[in-house]
């Protein structure tokens, strides 16, 4: 027993004397969007709670490395957080691809149920074997879809040129309305929307407003047709080589942080949406209940299209997470 408590004692000396975890989080968007606040509230916490045992480095807006290499980045422990879009993922996993389904899931309500269900705390685990381990789901926010004409019915999009993230999902989505796209970094929208080299983009009303996308869009429409979320993503080596009692510590902080950032994106985005309207600069258009059941017949062979890649037990499962009492 003495020799127990001697051991125990002498780990503990050595894990308060060692140097600290670094922890680096790399972004590529601004630190007044939900996942930039989310970034600083988590170094906030941690700091807080952990004292000197860990560290933590924040590099918003593609400071250290951008959206083409950050994945490659955390893999080589180069960083040790981040938190891309879903469709980032595409290499390693197809079924993320859930999530970019257009007009799948009704609301962020839905999204929610189905992260929180078991078959969307799977989807945490499901790049393991890449040595990518998932923590939480942050939001940033249902997505509007906005263009240099008015968008109202599917045909409306037929000629134009979008630009997408690296999904297929997304090429397969606004192909199936004649539309081209051009997949560009995050970093690149705004000057390829002023130019003219695309002429529509999809995102939240966050990024619409603090990117300044409505200010090179004349047209916003609503249309809340897929959710651009996060995972908060890690090495998953580095992650499980923590001891066990701080990477506790760093889990319970990482999802009052999740509970907070999601909190935080609901109210950013209707603040946007309000600052978007006041500038005056894009005229945003209402569907009609008719107008969006006809993008959602459009889009309905999208989701049989990557049904088998995805997963029929992961498409019925998220399906099943717009009825509120499943």
């Amino acid at each position: 027993m003495a020799v127990c408590l001697g051991i125990a004692i002498l780990a503990g000396a050595v894990e308060t004397n060692a140097a600290p975890i670094v922890i680096r989080f790399s972004h590529v968007v601004a630190e007044d969007t939900p996942k930039g606040k989310g970034a600083l509230l988590f170094k906030q916490l941690v700091e807080e709670r952990l004292g000197d045992l860990v560290k933590v480095e924040v590099f918003p807006n593609s400071s250290l490395y951008g959206d083409a290499d950050e994945l490659a980045a955390l893999r080589d422990n180069k960083v040790q957080l981040l938190a891309p879009s879903l469709a980032k993922f595409e290499t390693y996993t197809h079924q993320l691809r859930v999530f970019d389904l257009p007009f799948l899931f009704d609301d962020l309500e839905a999204v929610d149920r189905f992260q929180k269900r078991a078959k969307g705390r799977q989807l945490l685990y499901s790049m393991e074997q890449h040595y990518i381990l998932g923590l939480g789901y942050w939001h940033n926010g249902m997505k509007q879809l906005s263009a240099t004409r008015a968008l109202r019915l599917p045909a409306d999009a037929a000629g134009l040129n979008f630009r997408i993230q690296q999904s297929d999902v997304l090429e397969t989505q606004f192909r199936q309305v004649k539309a081209q796209t051009t997949r560009l970094a995050f970093s690149q929208v705004f000057e390829a929307l002023a130019s003219g080299q695309v002429q529509g983009a999809e995102n939240p009303w966050s990024n619409l407003y603090s990117q300044r996308f409505h200010e090179v869009q004349p047209y916003i429409t609503e249309t809340n047709h897929g959710v651009l979320d996060y995972m908060l993503v890690t090495n998953a080596r580095f992650w499980y080589a923590i001891p066990h009692r701080i990477r506790t510590q760093l889990e319970a902080i990482i999802d009052e942080v999740s509970y907070a950032v999601n909190r935080e994106a609901a109210q950013l985005n209707e603040q946007d949406r309000q600052r978007v309207a006041a500038s005056g600069r894009s005229q945003i258009i209402s569907l009609s209940p008719r107008e969006r059941e006809a993008w959602r017949a459009a889009m309905e062979p999208v989701w049989r299209h990557f049904e088998a890649d995805i997963g029929p037990d992961v498409l019925k499962a998220a399906r099943a997470s717009n009825r509120r009492e499943e």
